[in-house]
């Protein structure tokens, strides 16, 4: 069951300073004007506090669960005097402050005495004693629109353990900074893990409202259960829009340009080539000891959201995107010409590949030498297949 709040008019919101739950994400004027304009589903507070009315309340949230003027989403249901039970923290914890794929334990957040539990690591999905005496959940996470950005999958376990515990899930949305480009190969079914929970592309293009609603429609639930599902919408969003996020959404994606670059820089995971954790521009770069030597060098040292990052204190030569223009597309042309330049091609892929990737395919063209071009023609069905689909799930036309 969907059931979708439709839009109103909404009074623009002044900013103050950040919380200490935040991170500020690096942006230019004229994205944050447009961060300004837009109102997230946090902000529509006017549709959804009817529904948190004398109910005892769960969250799944982190440091990006913020309304426009900066309040935490927390702070704000607790002020609103909303029954706030528990928190539920999705990957890199609720302050968003741990490395990617480290080991979250419960805990308490210090500022409200709530209790925390960490839906990464081996829970990635509420047990049904977590759930006691919880009548209604809540689910506000700011997206990147890659599918291996994995808090996509901490909502399809989520609407799970909802479906099969009766329990509504409300979702408040907000816009996909990558939302007007759909590309990438679909994954195939044999090839399902948490980088990759259902067959979409690498760069789905829709809004985390828009893809909880084709979650339930397309009946990708554990025995095709569906949740009873609220999407709390933006208000005056397109998705076209540029939009700059208020916080970063992770510890190695610090600005606009890295989020941009992310899914294509990504695929890099599953090889011996750094995207440059360990420095001050990840995502932006990428490089490796064993690549041909360039005028661009870095070398990965110990920081903030990466305590052991590849090739720490060793020089790697790549090639520095910090400035390069906003893609439009998937790009994998700094993907092949990274395994041409490799000295030991043998040794360039690793088994992460084929999951990030989503299909045995990719790899086995660029080891052939299939050029970008024909790489492309080879997903241009499958993407027409879902684009017809996924038609019917979008809030944003």
């Amino acid at each position: 069951m969907i059931k979708f709040i439709a839009k109103s008019a909404f009074v623009a919101a002044f900013l103050f300073s950040l919380p200490t739950y935040s991170s500020a994400i690096q942006t230019n004027n004229s994205e944050e004007i447009n961060a300004a304009v837009i109102k997230t589903g946090a902000d529509n507070y006017e549709k959804y506090l009817p529904l948190l009315k004398d109910k005892k309340v769960g969250i799944v949230t982190n440091q990006t669960g913020i309304l426009s003027n900066k309040t935490h989403v927390v702070d704000f249901l607790l002020e609103k005097k909303i029954a706030v039970q528990t928190i539920f923290a999705p990957e890199h914890g609720f302050r968003g402050t741990a490395d990617a794929g480290e080991h979250i334990v419960d805990g308490k957040d210090p500022k409200t005495g709530l209790s925390i539990i960490s839906l990464y690591g081996d829970n990635k999905k509420p047990k049904p004693a977590q759930l006691a005496g919880i009548d209604v959940m809540i689910f506000d996470l700011q997206d990147v629109g890659a599918r291996f950005y994995t808090y996509i999958s901490s909502l399809h376990y989520v609407m799970e353990a909802c479906a099969e515990n009766n329990i509504p899930l409300i979702v408040f949305d907000r816009p996909n900074p990558n939302g007007s480009i759909v590309d990438g190969p679909l994954l195939e079914k044999e090839f399902t893990s948490f980088v990759g929970m259902h067959p979409i592309p690498l760069l789905h293009g829709m809004t985390i409202g828009e893809y909880a609603q084709m979650v339930n429609g397309e009946k990708w639930l554990k025995d095709g259960a569906q949740c009873k599902l609220t999407v709390i919408p933006c208000l005056d969003y397109k998705r076209t829009m540029p939009y700059s996020l208020l916080v970063k959404p992770s510890p190695n994606l610090p600005n606009d340009q890295s989020i941009n670059l992310y899914a294509s820089l990504c695929l890099f995971e599953g090889t011996n080539v750094s995207v440059g954790r360990g420095t001050e521009t990840q995502f932006q770069i990428y490089g490796s000891p064993y690549l041909s030597k360039t005028n661009f060098t870095f070398t990965p040292k110990p920081n903030f959201g990466a305590k052991d990052p590849l090739y720490n204190g060793k020089e790697c030569f790549g090639e520095d995107l910090t400035s390069y223009p906003k893609l439009k597309q998937l790009e994998l042309k700094w993907l092949i010409k990274a395994y041409q330049n490799t000295s030991d091609k043998t040794k360039f892929f690793n088994a992460f590949f084929t999951k990030l990737a989503g299909t045995k395919k990719l790899q086995q063209q660029i080891e052939n030498g299939v050029s970008e071009t024909e790489i492309r023609k080879s997903w241009k069905k499958d993407l027409e297949t879902f684009k017809k689909m996924r038609i019917k799930y979008l809030i944003y036309k």
